[in-house]
Formats: C-alpha cells, structure tokens, sequence
C-alpha cells in the first residue's frame, strides 16, 4: 500500500507541474497584457506597475519564482484585476464552490447508483429501456437548458425555493440538482456496466444455485465488486463538479470560483488564473487519489497490481 501511495503521489506531482507550465505559457501567449484595460496611465506608470507585480522580470525567472513563492511562502501573487491576494479570493469563493460540489455529488450517488442497479437486475426489460433513456437524456440536455426549466416550473412554483440567489440552505437544493444531474447519468451507465459484469462471474452463478436469495446476490456478493466503475469516476467527477459550475453558478447566481476563472481569462490574470487552476488540479489530483486507495480497498488486485509497477 505504501508504495501504492507513494507512485500515485509522484504521479500527481508531475501532473501539477504539467499543468503550471502549460497554463503559464498560455497566459503569456495571450494578447494585451494584464493593465491594457487601464485608461490615462503612463507608460513609466505602467512599468512601475509591471515591476511592481515581477512582470518585468525575464520569462524564465517569473517560470521559477511563482512556484517558488506558495511552496516557501504559500502566496498565490495579488490578483491584477482585483487588487486582492489570490489566495484570499480563494477562500472566500471555494466553500460555496464546495457546498455546491458536494450537494451536486449527493445527488448523482441518490440517483444515479439506485439506478443502475435496478437496470442492472432488470436487464432487457421495459425497466432496463427507461432507465438507461432517462440517463442518455440526462447526459445530451445541458445544464444551461435544465437550470432556466427549474427556474420557470420549480422555483415559481414550490414554496421555499428561490429563481436565484444564496443565502439559505434550501438555494443549493435547484443547482446542485441540475450540476448533478450529468454526473447522475454517467453513474447509472457505469453502475448498470459494473453490476452485469460482476453477475456474470461464475462465484454469482453458484451463490444463485445454492439458493441464496435475488437481494442476498446483489447486496452481499455483486455491489462492491460492480461499483468499481462508479467509484473510479467520482473522483475527478467532484473535482469536475466543483471546478466546472460556472453556468450553473451563473445562473443560479452563486458567488463561486468559476466566475474567478473566467472573469481572469478575459482580464488576463496571470497570477488569479495560475492560481485557480493550480488549485483546481489539487483537487481532482487529490480525488484521484482518495478514489484510487478506495478502488484499491474495494478490489485488492488493483492495490497489487500499483505495489508491483
């Protein structure tokens, strides 16, 4: 296990880095720069700016320093289009990002495991076809078409629910429904997938012919075997549950990262930008991990196989 670990942790170092130097060069090759939108600044205001923020520095060094600076001093650079640390932007936006995430993946677990199963038991019925059509709608109507739906026939209508805003426990309810609703149908697929399999394995066969019961099978001998699939996905499906809300944020009209991440985009900032997606491949490096060690956990050869690399 320890050397397991150890060779999925090395993995995920290398895919930080990976991923700085590709968002690092990006942010460089776009065009303008960071004070473009500025208006009546000199230019030796725009230099003192520049050097103020180590933007005047050689390419090769700015490469080395900012990494430098969050291992030695755990700062992400002040952000150039709001004045304010990144990392307190961080802070502030990621806890409704991550209330928001979780909720989303509570409902994909609640809807999308029960699901597949029961397709999986009904396999080739009417139950079967309807479940699996209910997934596929599910994975082709966007979010961006689900979420204004909710708004008009839900929020209008159910008492306690609001057409947008955050504020109250009941406002997660409507975009964590419709930012899980995707992840639902992918864990029905993978579900369903998992569950035929793991019934068509000789051990299931005799479980069935020494007469333990339909409920027994699944509960006792197919479930943990069969969710492998399914607990394989959720970890970069929370990551991506999280790091990809910006149109249910933006309709929903939650003060979350996403919005961080485009509005630096088009403002170019460099720094805000680095470090929103340093941070959110943390995060899906990190789910990785916990849904490898729980993979490993359900099946022992997947441990093994990792320890023998």
């Amino acid at each position: 296990m320890f050397r397991f670990l150890i060779g999925r942790l090395f993995q995920g170092m290398l895919v930080l880095l990976a991923l700085y130097t590709i968002t690092f060069f990006l942010a460089k090759a776009m065009p303008g720069e960071p004070f473009t939108s500025e208006k009546n600044v000199s230019a030796e205001t725009k230099a003192n700016i520049r050097k103020l923020y180590g933007l005047d520095q050689p390419l090769w060094k700015q490469y080395f320093v900012y990494p430098k600076n969050i291992i030695t001093e755990g700062s992400f650079g002040i952000s150039t289009s709001k004045g304010r640390p990144v990392g307190n932007i961080i802070l502030q936006s990621f806890p409704n990002s991550l209330l928001l995430g979780l909720c989303s993946l509570a409902f994909a677990i609640g809807i999308g495991v029960p699901i597949g199963v029961l397709s999986a038991v009904r396999k080739n019925s009417w139950v079967d076809w309807t479940c699996m059509a209910i997934a596929m709608i599910g994975i082709c109507v966007p979010s961006f078409t689900i979420g204004p739906l909710l708004q008009i026939y839900a929020a209008a209508h159910i008492p306690g629910l609001k057409v947008a805003g955050w504020g109250n426990l009941q406002d997660v309810l409507l975009p964590a429904f419709t930012l899980g609703l995707v992840s639902a149908a992918y864990l029905a697929r993978l579900t369903r997938g998992g569950i035929l399999e793991v019934l068509s394995q000789d051990f299931v066969r005799t479980a069935r012919a020494k007469g333990v019961s339909p409920t027994k099978v699944i509960l006792k001998h197919t479930l943990r075997g069969g969710l492998l699939p399914a607990v394989a996905y959720l970890g970069p499906a929370f990551a991506a549950l999280i790091s990809g809300s910006f149109i249910v944020e933006t309709i929903f009209q939650v003060p979350g990262m996403g919005q961080h991440f485009v509005n630096a985009a088009t403002t170019r900032d460099e720094f805000l930008l680095l470090g929103l997606s340093l941070f959110f491949g943390f995060l899906i490096v990190v789910m990785n991990l916990l849904a490898d060690l729980l993979t490993g956990f359900l099946d022992p050869r997947v441990r093994l196989a990792g320890e023998t690399e």
